[in-house]
Order: structure tokens, then sequence, then C-alpha cells
């Protein structure tokens, strides 16, 4: 399974192979079921708020040993069976080259959008040599880690390709539909350009010590499944096509995509992910119950009664017994208002819970 990886890699050396979440992904039986969380590495923590004052977000990613460090704080806490590398999506735009700023409150915005075909042919080149700060943070990561693997991620083509042509955060994707409608080409040429920048920071996470990957695409649930198809789904396997001689289990996840699960599969994930549009069990359905899956405990649920949190839980648990391997997590990231000691309960629950596929 494992092909071009470096020697001292954790997959490489066995400690992370049969860690229960590659176990899970690769359905083979879990020493115990397996649960991590979006954007569990964040303000829903008191020590990550701490480390984080007074240094800006791309700041805090782009610093090794505090991007480390925060990607460890929940593993520490709430005893989660991966770690998810502490990082942005616009991380490789910002290495790239890309004026791009995260502004608290609003989130990405660029210094001048991206909409026409000669914005798109002055798009620079990331270089390797550019993802220095990334791979150290990862090898920090992966030492203190040990056993427990940690997953690399990078968000896909459209949504990255996004906040490129609307400028900053824009729910209703107003440009983006716009530029697709009126400039295909334009449109096509800028996701190629997105999957190599993502193919080659997925790379330097996985080479430097990442047992997983997964692939964001928070936006894509905005499209219709044609759409989808036609003009994006060619971009996102690209990117797994281009980490796919790597070996390590690759996970899509995106929201609002019921109608578009079969198409995140078919793009060339090995797990995929589920949001909370749609249960467990349809999902499952869906795909012939023959894929891997991830998810999906509603986040409000966080903040309902423990009874409420805990039926949910149990039920998609008892839901992922049906796949042939599922990792716990919830159906989109932490709200901030999180507080971790539910977290941390939920957690213990879920690895209370005897896996179908449990190793006796």
């Amino acid at each position: 399974m494992i092909y071009r990886l470096p020697g001292t890699h954790p997959l490489m050396q066995g400690r992370t192979i049969d860690s229960p979440l590659i176990s899970a992904y690769t359905g083979r039986p879990v020493s115990r079921r397996p649960v991590w969380f979006m954007r569990q590495a964040g303000r829903s923590l008191p020590e990550y708020r701490a480390v984080r004052e007074g240094i800006s977000m791309l700041d805090s990613c782009l610093r090794p040993d505090l991007a480390a460090e925060i990607t460890l704080q929940p593993v520490r806490r709430h005893d989660v069976d991966a770690g998810i590398f502490f990082s942005d999506i616009v991380v490789p735009l910002k290495l790239a080259g890309i004026d791009v700023d995260i502004e608290a409150g609003v989130g990405p915005v660029m210094g001048s959008a991206v909409r026409t075909a000669a914005d798109v042919a002055a798009l620079p080149h990331l270089d390797p040599d550019a993802l220095a700060p990334i791979r150290e943070a990862v090898g920090i990561t992966v030492a203190e880690l040990g056993d427990t693997p940690l997953i690399g991620f990078a968000g896909a083509p459209f949504t990255l390709a996004s906040y490129l042509i609307e400028g900053r955060p824009n729910r209703e994707l107003t440009a983006t539909r716009a530029l697709l409608a009126t400039d295909p080409d334009t449109f096509t040429r800028l996701l190629g350009w997105v999957a190599e920048l993502t193919i080659t920071f997925l790379r330097a996470q996985a080479e430097a010590g990442a047992s997983a990957l997964q692939l964001f695409d928070s936006w894509v649930g905005r499209l219709d499944a044609a759409t989808y198809e036609a003009m994006v789904q060619p971009h996102s396997a690209a990117v797994f096509a281009g980490i796919e001689d790597l070996g390590v289990p690759r996970v899509h996840f995106g929201t609002a995509t019921a109608d578009l699960l079969t198409n995140l599969y078919a793009a060339g994930a090995d797990v995929v992910g589920v949001a909370t549009d749609i249960t467990l069990a349809e999902a499952n359905r869906r795909l012939g119950g023959s894929v891997p899956l991830q998810g999906n405990l509603d986040p409000a649920l966080l903040a309902a009664p423990a009874a409420e949190r805990e039926a949910a839980v149990r039920r998609i648990c008892a839901e992922g017994d049906a796949a042939p391997g599922h990792v716990f997590n919830l159906g989109h990231g932490v709200p901030p208002t999180t507080d971790p000691e539910v977290l941390t309960s939920v957690v213990d629950l879920v690895h209370s819970i005897q896996a179908k596929t449990q190793e006796h």
C-alpha cells in the first residue's frame, strides 16, 4: 500500500499503520473505535487562545513550533485518535506569494480578486522550498505524536478558487458562479492552477510525516451534481491522482454534499467524510456499503442536553458499523463556544462503544 514515502515516515516505520484511525480508513479491524474532530485545534480550547494571543492566524500557521503545539493540544486534552495539522486552506496561497490575509470575524481576504484570463495567467507557482515551515511543523508534531497519526489537509480546488474569485468570503458565490457561466475556460484554468498548488502542499505534509490526507471542499455543496461532475470533479480528481503514489489514505469532505457523495468518492477518495445534511446510514447506502466513512455528529449537539447528544452518538456509531470502516467525527467543525469537557466526554463515549470490527 505504501509507495513513495521516506523510510523515517511513521507508516514506513510501522508506528501508525495499525492505529485505529488508519485501520478504519483502510477497512481493517480496529483496537478501539477511532474519533477526531474537525477544528479540534482551535478557539474552543483555552490553551489555544493563550498561545495565540497577539499572534495573527497566518503567523500562527507559519511558525513551526506554534503550529505543532496547537496541533498537539487537543490530542493531549481529549485523547483523540489523530491530530489534524493546524493550518488554513489559504496558507499555500500565501506561500505562493498571493496577497492574502485572514481578517478576524471575516475570513480570508485577497489583496485583489482573480477574475480574468490575465489574472489567472499572472498567478505564481508555489516553490516547494517555500514549504519549509510546513515540513518543519509536521516533523515536530509527528515526533511528539508517536504512534498517533497526523492528518494533513488542504482546501479543494473549487473552494480555494472561490476565495480567489470572490476576493473575500461570500456564501452566495456570486462572482464564482458568474465566471463559471460566462468564461468557463478561465474558470477551468484557475482550478487547474489551484489543483497543482494543492498537490504540492499535500505532498509536503505527507512526505514530512502525515499518515493521511484530507481534502476539504467547504463551498462545493452550492453546486448541482451535473455542474460539479463536469466542471469541478476533474480538478479534485487531479489532486487525488497527484498524491496517489504516496499510498496514504485520502479523505474527501464537503459540506451540504448529500447529493454529491458518489462524486466525492469517484474523484479518487479512499474515505468519504459525511456532513450533517444526510444520515450516515443513508450515506452508506448511496455509496453501496463499500466505502469507509467519517462523521457525522451535528456540531449543534455539542451544546445540547447530554442525553440527546449521547443518543445521537450511539446512533451514528451503530450506523457506522454497517460501513467497511468508520471514524467518528462531526458533520462540520467544532464551534468556538464548545465546552472542551463536552468534547472529552464524546471521545470517552465513542471509545466505550465497541466497534463491529473491533479486535478481540
